[in-house]
């Protein structure tokens, strides 16, 4: 059995820390395989979780085994762990084990910063949680001399695997959504640069502002979900909109730290119809995706981390004829790559040299448009793209995956059955 140790925000309500619970998840469903140890990291300023759950309790109990842990090795003089799974962004990763690897949503963007490149030989193998991310990693290439002044090329040499995340199998806790619009859309964010919410409003009271039956419901914070945090979002909210022209539309605001059988809540309300992202990239769009599970029309871009789950093979007949394509299963908005805004700089995080996604704003509108007017055929559609989603990103198979690469970064082991789900 081997032991390994988790690293990241795995108390945290953030994507890192969905990220970190789910290799807890997985590497546990195996503890013929592993023995689990927890070292809990801060998110930035972000909020830790409080609820009062039978896996909060397993992991407090798992953070206090890998303190006592670590204080029994240190006595003994030896390595504490055999594997590390260390979930964060590239530039924090360290060899902390025998084996390492490294768990990230990499970049939204087309390229990483020369300090990821070499961050990646660092570890022993990367899981990454898209094929966007992947791609960032692998095919970014940056050019020097080495001591001999010959010019030599910089790039990822580790292994890179891809495995997205699971489909939740929890109850839905119901979610009192107060409306006098009676169709309504919803976008999950956190307010920055990147996700692009000033103009995912403004171009949306354009397009309804002599519409008073349509509102758009925002679950958004600057920061925490803390009462203070409401203040500071209602207030820029308030600003935002003192900006926009008249209209009949109407903008929501829900905040606060609603637990995974909330969110999945606010997905499946009544008073909600479609969802929107018209972010400037994702990892992984980890709310684009839960709105698939729901099976809400989505209203995004083809590019980024969604682009692993927002399409599906569909097969129509035509003349007797079946013919089965790859089709994007939501209302589409067109968009153009350049480099990203000034103030969305992140020192080795979000380069200059790099580009993301610009929504076209008339695409946009004719995208909202079209689910509005057309309801019934895209709520068909969001239908075939959650089956697809159960199918395809199922507990079983993302743990599979999980595990499956875990056990590969160790190469000195004997592979055994990771469990692997297959069609027979």
């Amino acid at each position: 059995m081997k032991k390994v140790l988790i690293r990241g925000p795995i108390l945290t309500r953030t994507g890192y820390g969905e990220q970190a619970r789910f290799a807890y998840r997985a590497l546990k469903s195996r503890p013929d395989l592993f023995d689990i140890y927890v070292i809990p990291t801060p998110w930035g300023n972000t909020g830790w979780t409080i609820e009062d759950t039978e896996e909060r309790a397993a992991l407090d109990e798992a953070i206090i085994k890998t303190n006592k842990h670590l204080h029994y090795s240190k006595q003994i003089g030896a390595n504490p762990f055999d594997i590390s799974v260390q979930v964060t962004i590239p530039q924090e990763w360290e060899k902390l084990a025998p084996v390492n690897i490294g768990f990230t949503a990499g970049t939204e963007t087309t390229h990483i910063s020369l300090n990821w490149v070499k961050a990646t030989q660092v570890v022993d193998r990367i899981i990454a949680v898209s094929e966007h991310t992947k791609t960032g990693i692998v095919e970014t290439v940056y050019t020097g001399q080495n001591e001999q002044g010959q010019e030599i090329q910089l790039q990822c040499q580790t292994p890179v695997d891809v495995v997205g995340f699971p489909v939740k199998d929890t109850e839905v806790t119901p979610v009192d959504i107060q409306t006098d619009t009676e169709f309504n859309f919803l976008s999950v964010l956190q307010w920055s640069t990147r996700k692009n919410l000033e103009n995912t409003i403004s171009w949306f009271v354009e397009e309804f502002k002599d519409d008073a039956d349509v509102g758009l419901i925002v679950k958004a914070n600057v920061m925490r979900n803390s009462l203070v945090d409401r203040f500071h979002t209602e207030r820029r909210l308030k600003k935002l909109k003192e900006g926009l022209p008249e209209h009949k539309c109407k903008i929501y605001l829900a905040h606060g730290n609603f637990t995974d059988e909330e969110m999945l809540g606010l997905y499946s309300n009544d008073n909600v119809h479609a969802f929107i992202n018209l972010a400037h990239g994702e990892g992984f769009g980890l709310p684009i995706f839960e709105a698939a599970a729901s099976a809400l029309p989505i209203v995004t871009t083809n590019w980024g981390g969604q682009k692993d789950y927002m399409s599906a093979d569909v097969t129509t007949k035509s003349k007797g004829k079946k013919k089965t394509r790859n089709r994007f299963l939501g209302s589409k908005v067109e968009h153009t790559l350049a480099k990203i805004q000034p103030e969305a700089v992140w020192e080795n995080v979000l380069i200059a040299e790099s580009s993301w996604s610009y929504a076209n704003k008339s695409s946009y509108k004719k995208a909202l448009r079209e689910v509005r007017k057309n309801y019934t055929r895209f709520k068909g559609q969001a239908n075939k793209l959650k089956a697809s989603v159960e199918e395809n990103f199922s507990e079983d198979k993302q743990n599979a995956k999980f595990i499956e690469s875990v056990l590969a970064a160790d190469t000195s082991a004997e592979q055994p059955n990771t469990g692997q789900v297959v069609t027979l």
